[in-house]
């Protein structure tokens, strides 16, 4: 079963250990975006030697192709993708939302397939069968997202979103109790907080999730750390704070990281670090560079001083800069491993400075030199 203990806490900041089926995760904690069951451009072994603790796979791609039950006949996702350590599934719902004509009713979602054209339909309770049978350790209610900070999405159509999200986690939580046959297979249930960038929304949508007998929670729809600072602190302060908190699809810059534990988060994943990675974006110490930039062509120096990724204790900057720019898929890796150790440093060392008691300082070091 899924048990979290928080060992140390600053003001709503927490650190802490979540005890999985597959691994425990100190946290707080960068999660490895696995999308299709592999974090792109790098193999698991690399992901484990950067001390990545968990990743995330998503519900809608690994039901497209392999499918559920191919996952479920290899092992579950741990083994069918080799990896040893714990383990999330998102509920499929914001990529859904995200494909064109979507059809959108109190049984779920109508949609196509964006492979073959197919008609599909996916409803908290298929959502909740898929991730039964993927077998992650944790998985997501299936929600309704609306558009985050986007003018055109209105109050009203963004309450009734979120009250759609909130009927949908009802039904979550039966069907997820009755594809759980005992404590010692449990698969952890977490309940996606809705309310766009309305904090009135976020608040009730809060005290709904905090009601229900959730394992933990996601934050849904926010993707920006500095606007929904104060969103953050109005959800997290209702939230029962002995749960741990997801913040689904944030942690692609270090003011994410900073914002979100300052704010009562545990657990991040972003496909960024490794999509930026892949297109020369590399994070450093003094702040985000373009390692394909020219110069950078003679630069014999790492690509961040003090970095212990394979990256930079192996590399310089004008080798990775010469195989991006001529497309070399080892650019690619190496400059993802090092994003993804970057981010998962930042989260250790923003852990060991909350059992500290140093966190606010350390903030003020890093994003002072950072930005």
């Amino acid at each position: 079963m899924l048990k979290f203990k928080i060992e140390k806490s600053e003001g709503l900041a927490r650190a802490g250990v979540i005890k999985t089926p597959h691994g425990e995760i100190k946290t707080p904690a960068f999660v490895g975006a696995a999308t299709r069951a592999a974090v792109k451009a790098m193999t698991v072994q690399q992901m484990r030697d950067l001390g990545a603790q968990a990743v995330l796979a998503n519900t809608y791609h690994l039901v497209l192709r392999p499918g559920a039950e191919l996952v479920a006949e290899a092992g579950g996702l741990a083994k069918f993708m080799g990896w040893e350590g714990a383990t999330f599934t998102d509920s499929g719902g914001f990529q859904i939302m995200s494909l064109p004509e979507v059809k959108v009713s109190e049984e779920g979602v109508g949609f196509r397939s964006h492979i073959n054209g197919d008609k599909l339909m996916m409803s908290p309770e298929s959502s909740m069968e898929a991730q039964w049978q993927i077998g992650s350790d944790i998985h997501m209610a299936f929600d309704c997202p609306v558009g985050y900070g986007v003018e055109e999405v209105d109050f009203e159509k963004t309450k009734d979103a979120m009250e759609r999200t909130h009927r949908w986690a009802e039904r979550c939580l039966e069907k997820h109790g009755k594809l759980v046959p005992s404590p010692s297979q449990h698969q952890a249930l977490y309940g996606v907080v809705q309310g766009g960038d309305f904090p009135e929304l976020r608040g009730k949508s809060a005290e709904f999730f905090a009601g229900r007998d959730f394992d933990g929670y996601g934050i849904g729809g926010m993707y920006e750390a500095k606007k929904g600072e104060k969103l953050l602190k109005i959800m997290n302060e209702i939230l029962p704070s002995a749960k741990p908190r997801h913040w689904l699809g944030m942690g692609a810059e270090p003011i994410d990281l900073f914002v979100g534990t300052e704010n009562g988060i545990d657990t991040f994943d972003c496909v960024a670090p490794t999509r930026q990675g892949r297109n020369g974006a590399v994070y450093t110490r003094d702040g985000r560079v373009n390692i394909k930039n020219a110069r950078f062509a003679r630069d014999f120096g790492p690509v961040d001083e003090g970095c212990d990724c394979e990256c930079c204790k192996n590399y310089t900057r004008a080798y990775l800069h010469h195989l991006l720019r001529v497309d070399e898929m080892t650019g690619k890796t190496l400059a993802s491993i090092h994003n993804e150790r970057f981010v998962v440093r930042l989260c250790e060392q923003i852990r060991e400075t909350i059992l500290a008691g140093e966190l606010e300082k350390f903030r003020t070091e890093f994003l002072g030199r950072y930005y």
